[in-house]
């Protein structure tokens, strides 16, 4: 009988390869591995789930039994998916219906309950995940901020200009000549 588990931080593909390592490491046969969750081919002993504690502590990761903060972790993970998603129709999406059907909860309910968890709105949120993959992507100096603008949904450079300083305090240009320093998903 399979088991699903809940992790908190696992925010990249790294976070998966780490995580499937970490149950290999304890002997864990796992069905399979995504951000946030894992599905486990065996219910966990108690022995087993104290020795994953530790381990997925070690990485920075924490094992979730609270549904709540399963809930406000599946959010956060769906945003940083959208956020980091490749395709073009990812940017018209609108969040709180993709948030409602990822989740299987009314968008209020999600908002609230993220509120109340974590202490900012998904809005704060989404902002902040985008403003993050913006600052990524010109340290890569690899697309114009008009281009940048366009991949990650904006209007244009104006509002990009505008969202990225009230966060950063720099325009894009300024962070881009400077390289300011980026955080990590999981410390958002």
């Amino acid at each position: 009988m399979a088991q699903e588990i809940h992790i908190k931080n696992m925010v990249c593909p790294r976070c998966v390869m780490a995580v499937k390592s970490i149950l290999s490491s304890l002997g864990i046969e796992a069905e399979s591995v995504e951000l946030g969750t894992a599905v486990l081919r065996e219910p966990l002993a108690p022995e087993q789930k104290k020795a994953l504690e530790a381990k997925l502590n070690e990485y920075g990761f924490e094992l979730l039994d609270d549904r709540r903060r399963q809930l406000v972790d599946k959010i956060a993970t769906s945003v940083i998916e959208l956020v980091r998603s490749d395709a073009p129709e990812s940017v018209k999406v609108n969040l709180s219906e993709y948030l409602a059907e990822r989740c299987g909860a009314s968008y209020s309910l999600l908002s609230k309950l993220f509120t109340e968890v974590k202490g900012l709105s998904i809005e704060k949120y989404y902002i902040l995940q985008k403003v993050e993959m913006v600052k990524e992507l010109l340290v890569y100096n690899e697309l114009s901020v008009s281009e940048i603008a366009f991949r990650m949904g904006y209007s244009g450079v104006a509002h990009l200009s505008s969202q990225f300083k009230s966060v950063t305090g720099l325009t894009p240009s300024q962070f881009r000549k400077v390289e300011g320093k980026r955080r990590s998903l999981d410390a958002i």
